[in-house]
């Protein structure tokens, strides 16, 4: 209902996080309102996409099978960026949905270039949706998350990939953020960054057209 009286009022819902289930539901509210299905540019350590994680079909680690449960008319292509915990069941996973998964090992040395390589990935001239697990940057950048994975993007990285997406922004979130595991609020800080710049970004594009 609250996703609903954002887009009734012709905004762009940004939600935090938090458990990054909460995608589903907002993703598929948005394109139950739109009538249109959404392109989504995944930013995470991990592929979420479990048919179900330790017998729970509505785990963090299971948003995207469930979004794809959902029909074609809710998500056309999910991209997935920074993976390097991908299991054989999410490769499994990821094929049988059409993902295309950049893990880190593989992506371009310069965010710029991957922005590229997330237009290519999409054979549609749909808008996007953002969302962003905080676990998708190194730890250095980003401590207060639930599962550290090192080996991640630098935030700067991050920042040049958004800001080189040309794609109209339909919603975004951030999620996966651990007050508990923060140091001297450095994560809050990056996530209130990222938060901002998608904004502004939405903004740029809202005057553009």
């Amino acid at each position: 209902a609250s996703i609903r009286a954002i887009l009734n009022e012709n905004l762009v819902p940004v939600t935090l996080g938090g458990d990054h289930h909460i995608s589903n539901p907002l993703i598929v509210s948005l394109a139950n309102f739109t009538q249109k299905p959404v392109n989504v540019v995944h930013f995470d350590a991990h592929n979420d996409l479990y048919e179900n994680f330790e017998g729970n079909k509505y785990s963090h680690a299971s948003p995207f099978a469930r979004i794809f449960e959902a029909g074609p008319n809710v998500c056309s292509k999910l991209v997935q960026i920074g993976i390097r915990a991908a299991t054989d069941h999410n490769r499994q996973q990821a094929e049988k949905y059409n993902v295309s998964m950049f893990e880190m090992r593989n992506m371009p040395k310069c965010g710029t270039e991957m922005a590229v390589l997330i237009e290519k990935s999409i054979e549609n001239d749909g808008p996007i949706y953002i969302t962003f697990d905080l676990d998708a940057l190194d730890p250095a950048y980003a401590p207060a998350v639930n599962h550290w994975e090192p080996g991640g993007m630098s935030f700067r990285y991050a920042l040049d990939v958004i800001h080189n997406l040309k794609r109209r922004i339909v919603g975004a979130d951030v999620v996966e953020y651990n007050p508990d595991r923060d140091v001297h609020g450095m994560t809050a800080m990056i996530a209130a960054k990222l938060v901002r710049e998608i904004s502004a970004n939405i903004i740029i594009q809202s005057k553009q057209s």
